[in-house]
């Protein structure tokens, strides 16, 4: 029986060991340890820790699924904005997440984020989402410090547990609070309107006729002709 023969000097390489919660690491080790785990979890750096999500509950999917479905009807209305889920986004040397929703603008009409290894978004996406449950405390503190220190313009937050959402303009350094009907309006996203008490008890359609009521209001249609202007400039 014949084998192969290792010379002495020649190294063994040796599998990365697996990702576990708390591991100190900067953000191309975990990129390259996570890569090579073959578990499907999921699983962030946040500020150089490393953090496994807990199992999502049926409130948080259904929460993530009509969420997503506002971000995608903006992005279906407004050219130049790219609306994400549950994609990995490379934020600096220090944190590697996943957010629940995003949306960016596209590079060539003026946005901050670009592609890494022509597939992972680098960079700060303007805008950011996460649903919390028991990450609560993360997200409301390690990861909102991430997210303001890295250039994110506008994170909202959605606690499960308490049915509150937060939603933190970073740019103008204070929250972003609803109208008397409920409504959330952002001030990067131009006709970007949240009903919150629909959102928080999955009432899909007034969701979705409050967003198309900004859709159609003045400021969504400037905000759009100003990002074909953008991309003029940048052809």
């Amino acid at each position: 029986m014949s084998g192969v023969v290792i010379p002495a000097d020649r190294p063994v390489r040796s599998a990365p060991p697996e990702l576990h919660s708390g591991d100190a690491l900067s953000q191309a080790e975990f990129h390259q340890r996570y890569l090579r785990d073959d578990r499907e979890l999921p699983i962030e750096l946040v500020d150089g820790i490393v953090y496994m999500a807990s199992p999502v509950g049926r409130q948080h999917a259904r929460y993530q699924v009509n969420l997503g479905h506002l971000l995608g009807h903006y992005e279906a209305f407004t050219e130049g904005v790219a609306a994400t889920a549950d994609g990995t986004v490379i934020l600096d040397s220090r944190n590697e997440v996943r957010p629940d929703g995003a949306l960016i603008v596209l590079p060539e009409f003026g946005g901050q984020t670009t592609l890494a290894s022509g597939e992972f978004t680098k960079g700060p996406p303007e805008w950011v989402a996460e649903i919390a449950h028991s990450s609560i405390s993360i997200d409301l503190h390690r990861k909102k410090t991430a997210y303001q220190r890295a250039g994110v313009h506008e994170y909202f937050v959605l606690s499960v547990a308490d049915q509150t959402v937060h939603w933190f303009n970073f740019r103008a350094r204070r929250p972003i609070t609803a109208d008397e009907f409920g409504v959330m309006r952002s001030r990067v996203f131009p006709g970007l309107w949240i009903d919150v008490p629909a959102l928080l008890n999955h009432r899909a359609r007034p969701m979705i006729q409050t967003l198309e009521a900004g859709l159609a209001s003045p400021e969504h249609k400037e905000f759009v002709d100003r990002l074909a202007v953008t991309r003029k400039k940048t052809r």
